[in-house]
């Protein structure tokens, strides 16, 4: 039996990469299609973690000074999910945003099921929302009103590529 008939043949999962300066593109592009589209958002919303890079950048491009987090819990590993998403304290304060446009942000729409829970929470208390995603997988539940590309593989992003500080 040679080498190559016993070495493992399973491959590793394709990953989409996104660099920094893809990223800076990325929000760049989408900023200008929210621009062409109309919206002009009181606040940018974005979902903790992912969104709170991709949203700071938005609120940057789109001039928006008034910004906040949503700490949604969703993925507890790579590729593994508690069974439903859960919205973790400190709680928004909805009050402000009622009556307003609210851009929210996240970083992919992968099954879709954290932003479909924000934008109904946000809706339900007659808040005009919009979302935004840097990526979109065909299997989403929810479709954001902007994104900037649709993958199906699992994305590297450039601010979580890297294990934490001190992590063993």
């Amino acid at each position: 039996m040679s080498e190559t008939d016993t070495a493992d043949t399973t491959a590793a999962p394709e990953r989409e990469v996104l660099s920094y300066s893809d990223f800076g593109d990325a929000t760049r592009s989408l900023a200008e299609d929210i621009v062409a589209s109309g919206f002009r958002p009181d606040f940018v919303i974005a979902i903790a973690r992912g969104g709170l890079i991709p949203g700071g950048a938005l609120a940057y491009a789109l001039g928006v000074k008034s910004c906040g987090s949503l700490n949604v819990e969703f993925y507890s590993d790579i590729e593994e999910t508690l069974p439903e998403p859960i919205i973790l304290p400190p709680l928004l304060d909805n009050e402000p945003l009622i009556g307003k446009s609210v851009l929210l942000v996240d970083d992919v729409a992968d099954s879709g099921r954290t932003l479909a829970l924000v934008v109904e929470l946000l809706e339900k208390v007659d808040i005009t929302v919009r979302s935004a995603t840097l990526y979109i997988k065909p299997r989403s539940v929810i479709a954001p009103d902007f994104h900037w590309k649709t993958t199906d593989k699992w994305i590297v992003f450039p601010w979580s590529a890297l294990p934490p500080v001190g992590a063993a």
